[in-house]
């Protein structure tokens, strides 16, 4: 059986509690970067982004058609203009100026239909560009707020990394200072166990959060003081002490 002066095994629970708070960081780290605000907030983005092209599509859309429509009314009145001007000049034959009278009464109806469907269109693409405007400000929202988590969460993990760097220096420090042997039974065992050592607190296992059956205990306490012993449930080393009713 490993054996240490008792001293150096109550030193033991110091090392732990580096050991124990390295552990807690490193799941609050990954607690931060598993943040379901998260991937919340990303799901909204990438919903807005699909919404923004849906509206910026429909925008384009009504643009292209009053660009469409503005050129039909352009093209028309443009012919409308010329043949007002061979009316108004009084050149031609009778039959040509009663011909061209009645294209000009075509022509002008229909401009006057046309620039209806202009006046609709035009209509469109502003309560298109309302909606694509709106959809942005909700987008860019989003996206502030996904900055404002990410950045709280960025922050976290540097003090995380900055508290860990500190706690494992300290660790580093301390596991110098132990024998090698009792160390290596140390670490061996909480890399296996996930406990390196706890306290035997009046019959109770700190390591398994367990009373020790009468047997058990019986067997761990007429062990020497400087025997290592274990914990018959966790299988961590059991630290002893009689201020702790061990």
């Amino acid at each position: 059986m490993a054996k240490a002066p008792q001293a150096e095994q109550l030193r033991l629970l110091d090392l732990q509690a580096n050991d124990s708070k390295l552990n807690q960081l490193q799941r609050q780290a990954a607690a931060a970067r598993a943040n379901p605000e998260l991937a919340e907030i990303a799901a909204k983005v990438a919903a807005m982004d699909s919404e923004l092209v849906a509206a910026t599509t429909n925008l384009s859309d009504a643009e292209r058609d009053l660009k469409r429509s503005e050129d039909e009314v352009q093209a028309v009145v443009t012919r409308l203009e010329r043949d007002e001007q061979r009316l108004n000049s009084g050149t031609g034959t009778s039959k040509d100026l009663t011909a061209l009278q009645s294209e000009v009464a075509s022509l002008t109806r229909r401009r006057s239909d046309l620039e209806d469907i202009e006046l609709e269109v035009m209509e469109r693409v502003e309560a298109a560009r309302s909606a694509q405007q709106e959809v942005q400000q909700r987008a860019d929202a989003t996206r502030a707020r996904l900055r404002e988590v990410e950045s709280a969460r960025d922050e976290e993990l540097a003090r995380i990394d900055a508290e860990r760097a500190e706690v494992q220096a300290a660790r580093d420090e301390l596991a110098k200072t132990f024998d090698a042997g009792l160390l290596a039974l140390y670490e061996k065992t909480l890399a296996k166990r996930g406990v390196g050592a706890a306290r035997l607190f009046h019959g109770r296992s700190e390591g398994s959060g367990m009373q020790l059956s009468p047997g058990d205990l019986a067997d761990i306490t007429r062990a020497a003081d400087d025997e290592v012993v274990f914990c018959p449930d966790s299988g961590c080393i059991l630290v002893r002490s009689s201020e702790w009713g061990s």
